[in-house]
């Protein structure tokens, strides 16, 4: 690796972010826009907590296949516009990745020992 780094790298604890990837098997979860239908195969929920609040899922990111066979982006937000609950209308299925994924970290509190 050709890369140097120095310093303490410092967290701000006022608006904290997590992002967690999880991949979704083919076929399980299928997203529509516009009458079109995409096959999800991964998903990158981005968590907050704000003010040293609870965290919460704020946001998914999904790749997927569109029937073209060509890659996509879907962004889904899950707040709503006054960022101080759930967005109305955001299908079970898109709250099943948000809680995988919080699943999958530890519910946020991300577990993680430096190799020695």
């Amino acid at each position: 690796m050709d890369l140097n780094a120095t310093g303490e790298p410092v967290m701000t604890h006022e608006d904290p972010q997590v992002r967690v990837g999880v991949h979704i098997e083919k076929g399980t979860c299928i997203l529509s826009r516009g009458g079109t239908d995409f096959v999800a195969h991964h998903a990158s929920v981005e968590f907050a907590a704000p003010e040293q609040q609870l965290w919460t899922a704020q946001e998914v990111v999904f790749s997927a296949q569109g029937p073209d066979g060509k890659s996509v982006g879907l962004k889904v937000d899950l707040l709503n516009d006054a960022c101080d609950g759930p967005r109305d209308g955001v299908p079970d299925a898109i709250w099943k990745v948000a809680a995988l994924a919080a699943t999958s970290a530890g519910d946020v509190g991300i577990r993680y020992t430096p190799p020695a």
